[in-house]
């Protein structure tokens, strides 16, 4: 490995791309490759075994392509899949997940919202996190997976994300929600939609600024942060080789 080998972020689809741009702005010296495995997407309803296997094979694609590190910006693929990935690979291999704690440290009271696929609300990851803070604060539990078709398919601020919204949440528009956690890359892009939703205007958390500065100083620690001033490298991959993904995530890199 060498500092001018390539940082990995790899999700389901569209959604880790959200955590790609925060990775360009802290860290705008290092190359990327972005790996979005869109012909297998939705991972949220496979069994965590298939989502496993997937995690593995991608990691693999990404190491040949001279990985110094993986980010696997998918919450789902982090719960079934990063603690494995870890034991066969001898690269940092970092995983994201719902930012429920800074979700109850930075509010003082009201509901708290969590967001997410249902294989990421059931897994022993998340489970751990609702345990330290369900006695402080009430957390309602979503499971949201038409949020990822709907944003796969651009659907971000019109009349079919409106209906999709208005599933999920109707019932606590008017509610004091004090933060929504948005337990799912793809979910980020519905950020400012989602503050304006709620008649409390909650505080919306997300976990991709907590996991780049943890992928730098994991760079920093291990001598291999890019720091010199160049024109940094960025190659954007799908696994069903469509151009309409290529479109959708060069559309939502630059929103």
């Amino acid at each position: 490995m060498n500092k001018d080998d390539f940082i990995g972020v790899f999700d389901s689809g569209a959604g880790g791309i959200s955590l790609l741009k925060e990775a360009l702005k802290i860290l705008p010296n290092e190359n990327y490759i972005y790996y979005g495995d869109s012909k297998n997407a939705p991972y949220g309803i496979k069994t965590k075994d298939e989502v496993e296997n997937l995690t593995i094979k991608i990691c693999e694609k990404l190491i040949k392509k001279n990985c110094k590190a993986i980010v696997i910006a998918c919450n789902t693929a982090t719960s079934a899949g990063a603690k494995k990935a870890r034991t066969i690979f001898n690269i940092p291999i970092l995983g994201v997940e719902p930012a429920l704690k800074p979700a109850v440290e930075n509010t003082e009271n009201g509901k708290i919202i969590v967001l997410a696929t249902d294989m990421t609300l059931k897994e022993e990851k998340f489970k751990n996190l609702y345990n330290i803070y369900k006695e402080d604060r009430e957390i309602i539990k979503i499971p949201a997976p038409k949020f990822v078709s709907m944003i796969e398919q651009k659907h971000l601020d019109d009349v079919y994300a409106k209906n999709i919204i208005d599933f999920y949440l109707k019932k606590y528009k008017d509610d004091n929600i004090s933060a929504v956690v948005l337990g799912c890359t793809h979910f980020i892009f519905l950020k400012d939609i989602l503050f304006n939703y709620f008649k409390s205007k909650p505080l919306i958390v997300d976990g991709n600024l907590g996991t780049v500065n943890n992928l730098k100083r994991i760079l920093e620690n291990k001598d291999l942060l890019n720091s010199g001033i160049k024109e940094s490298k960025l190659e954007i991959i799908n696994s069903s080789n469509d151009d309409y993904f290529d479109d959708l995530y060069k559309y939502l890199l630059y929103l």
